[in-house]
């Protein structure tokens, strides 16, 4: 099983955004218990960088939830004090998304994770940008446990994300995302791994978002990971994660195995997450025409 994060309370949303400018507690709330029923494990609270008015967004919206819902909550935002804020308030152990690779970032964040005996989000991203390759992802991560380590942070409070690319620019590197998963739990063991899951789509048409979506999820389940911040409306989503699609995950591994299935033995929706595997493992260039090909 994967744990649901729900990412569906994004400053990023018009709806959203308008709902902190204004308070609106019902259209947040609303939200977050729905979420909770689909079968959301973790709620992610992103209220961007909030550099004016952070503390306060942060102390609302956290009250707000936590009203209505029982589920442990992601912090996420780059405003530091606004963390800090939100760690006071969460009733369950929370989690900080993000710290990146990048020094300042990390000797703010680190603290607070031991302060506040927190859970967080290790992002495999430094002040150069992405990493090239999973050689990279590996040098990120081992800069970022050591950091840990100076904390006496627990390996169990570590959430690797290795940053999962948009499909549409940078094909790739999607497949080195998917096989860099194993490697964490080597070098951490008993961490978790995470990932912004609709990041591989992003830019896409919302009828070719969810079978990516899907399929990643499926793709990255296999290799390890053990959580994914995603859309928890999405259905099929959280059936993946609940291990109740197990017929369309051995399509897909059989895909990732080389064992490729006879299309024609495959039902419209089968064939949908075949061509989409192919797609993410670089077997076919992408393009956006992928399922009609």
């Amino acid at each position: 099983m994967v744990l649901v994060i729900a990412e569906n309370i994004h400053v990023i949303s018009p709806k959203i955004k308008e709902a902190i400018k204004n308070r609106d507690a019902k259209t947040i709330q609303e939200i977050a218990v729905k979420s909770q029923e689909m079968g959301a494990d973790y709620i992610d609270l992103n209220i961007g960088p909030a550099s004016k008015e952070g503390p306060a967004i942060m102390e609302w919206i956290v009250k707000t939830v936590q009203e209505v819902s029982s589920l442990p909550l992601f912090l996420d935002t780059l405003n530091v004090e606004a963390i800090e804020t939100g760690l006071k308030l969460c009733k369950q152990k929370a989690v900080i998304n993000s710290i990146s690779c990048i020094p300042e970032r990390m000797d703010a964040l680190f603290p607070l994770v031991q302060k506040y005996n927190a859970g967080c989000v290790c992002l495999l991203i430094s002040a150069q940008g992405l990493p090239r390759d999973n050689d990279e992802r590996g040098m990120l991560a081992a800069d970022l446990i050591g950091k840990a380590m100076e904390y006496d942070i627990p390996n169990e409070d570590l959430w690797f994300d290795p940053f999962t690319p948009p499909i549409a620019f940078q094909q790739d590197t999607v497949k080195a995302t998917i096989e860099s998963v194993a490697m964490f739990e080597e070098m951490s063991p008993g961490c978790k791994t995470t990932c912004g899951l609709s990041n591989v789509s992003n830019g896409l048409p919302r009828e070719l978002r969810d079978i990516l979506n899907r399929t990643m999820l499926i793709m990255l389940k296999r290799n390890g990971m053990t959580s994914a911040i995603s859309d928890a409306f999405d259905e099929k989503i959280v059936a993946i994660s609940k291990d109740k699609m197990t017929d369309i995950e051995q399509i897909v591994w059989q895909v990732m195995d080389g064992n490729e299935p006879a299309i024609s033995n495959l039902t419209p929706e089968q064939v949908e997450y075949v061509k989409t595997a192919r797609v993410l493992l670089g077997h076919k260039l992408f393009s956006p025409s992928w399922l009609s090909e």
